[in-house]
């Protein structure tokens, strides 16, 4: 059987996204008087690090294999942050409701979402929008037609209202930083520790 790309690769991953924040996409000229000015070369995209307990040495080749499978950063997976697979008002294991975008602010960096009856969004939330584009909450609101919030990164160009909006383990498409996965064994027990590296591919 075909695996199938992007891979859910985080589905049982043992252990923890130690870094999940944007990656600025901005270059920087320092003028004569000391000012320091951004130029915006594209909407940040979020990048990742990932690092596993201590595995035992089976558990250590399986999770090499998985990560050779994605083929130093040519193929794409998943990505999250394993800190934020459900709403901070809603942990545990209760069916949450798919929302849907009712409205995008001309600023593209505020929106409404309809259809979340009895769902707060807090400050740190994620949320995806459509298949592959993932956005962390800015403003605490509640459904079932929230006011309008901010987000980051801004709305992605091309997304319009009727959007389906995820809440439960949303997700962004991530491709493995080259060169950045170790996992050296003890030499003493075999045991060892997965880390890898990713940025979102879009």
């Amino acid at each position: 059987m075909a695996i199938t790309y992007p891979l859910d690769l985080l589905a049982g991953f043992p252990g923890w996204s130690t870094e999940f924040d944007l990656l600025s996409r901005d270059e920087f000229s320092r003028t004569a008087n000391g000012r320091t000015i951004p130029k915006n070369l594209g909407s940040p995209l979020w990048r990742a690090s990932y690092t596993t307990r201590s595995l035992r040495p089976n558990q250590l080749d399986e999770w090499r294999a998985r990560l050779s499978s994605l083929e130093n950063g040519q193929k794409t997976f998943k990505g999250y942050p394993t800190s934020r697979c459900r709403p901070i008002a809603h942990p545990g294991s209760a069916v949450l409701p798919t929302g849907s975008l009712f409205s995008i602010d001309a600023n593209r960096k505020a929106i409404r979402i309809t259809a979340l009856a009895g769902v707060s969004l807090s400050v740190g939330d994620m949320i995806q929008i459509g298949t592959k584009d993932l956005h962390q909450v800015m403003e605490p609101v509640d459904g079932p037609v929230t006011g309008l919030f901010e987000v980051r990164p801004h709305i992605w160009p091309g997304v319009a209202n009727g959007a389906v909006v995820t809440i439960v383990r949303p997700t962004c498409i991530m491709a493995i930083v080259p060169g950045s996965i170790s996992s050296t064994a003890d030499k003493e027990t075999g045991r060892g520790v997965v880390s890898f590296q990713a940025i979102e591919a879009r």
